[in-house]
């Protein structure tokens, strides 16, 4: 399975990585190589667990681009 998630660097320097297609999957690590590592695991879990409990695998999730 082929999931986009998104990097984003917090104010103290942590890596956060969030799966929008799965709701509440978010890991973080202290490197970029470390988050992408840990939303994969994090990934596989959020994915056991919502088949345990007989929802929606992942929920369409959309990119657009929006003119500020």
């Amino acid at each position: 399975m082929k999931l986009s998630v998104t990097v984003d660097r917090d104010e103290d320097g942590v890596w956060v990585v969030e799966c929008p297609s799965i709701p509440g999957c978010v890991s973080q690590g202290k490197t970029k190589a470390q988050a992408i590592k840990n939303i994969e695991e994090a990934i596989a879990l959020c994915l056991e667990v919502r088949a345990e409990r007989g929802l929606p695998l992942t929920i369409e999730t959309r990119q657009v681009e929006v003119l500020v």
